[in-house]
């Protein structure tokens, strides 16, 4: 399943700084900071506490996240294989402009959900689906409000 308006790339970093540090000597990025966040996320296999430092980079209209992963009960970011780099590619994130026919669309296709988090009245949501075997990463869909988006640095 492929919808929605493709904007970020994610990659698991071992030193997030190391990893805002290289990205600094190579585009125009400024006032990039880190922060630390910790969640409870739906899996098959129960809620699980997924702990870590994040950091948005906006290079044009392409986000980059990096993610510095503190505790992954859910094993989804620490079984992200290292290429030897600072930086190992792990998902790709679109944002759709609906939830409820995302969620619909997401039921009736072949790729399983490994992790979701949508409560009522939040201003984000966003669950992964595991594309491995058809494309060697996971895809992630996000809505979120205008205001978020506008947060987070999205373009207009």
């Amino acid at each position: 399943m492929i919808t929605g308006h493709h904007y970020q790339n994610a990659y698991i970093c071992d030193d997030i700084d190391a990893a805002i540090a290289a990205f600094a000597a190579r585009a125009d990025i400024s006032n990039v900071r880190p922060f630390a966040i910790e969640q409870m996320l739906w899996t098959p296999d129960g809620i699980k506490r997924v702990a870590s430092k994040i950091a948005f980079i906006w290079v044009g209209d392409l986000q980059y996240e990096l993610i510095e992963v503190t505790d992954d009960e859910s094993g989804i970011y620490r079984n992200c294989v290292s290429n030897g780099g600072l930086m190992h590619f792990h998902h790709i994130c679109m944002r759709v402009p609906e939830w409820e026919p995302l969620r619909a669309a997401v039921a009736n296709q072949n790729l399983p959900v490994v992790l979701e988090r949508a409560n009522d009245g939040d201003l984000l949501k966003f669950l992964y689906l595991d594309g491995r075997s058809f494309c060697g990463h996971y895809i992630e869909y996000t809505w979120m409000s205008d205001e978020r988006w506008a947060q987070l640095g999205g373009p207009k």
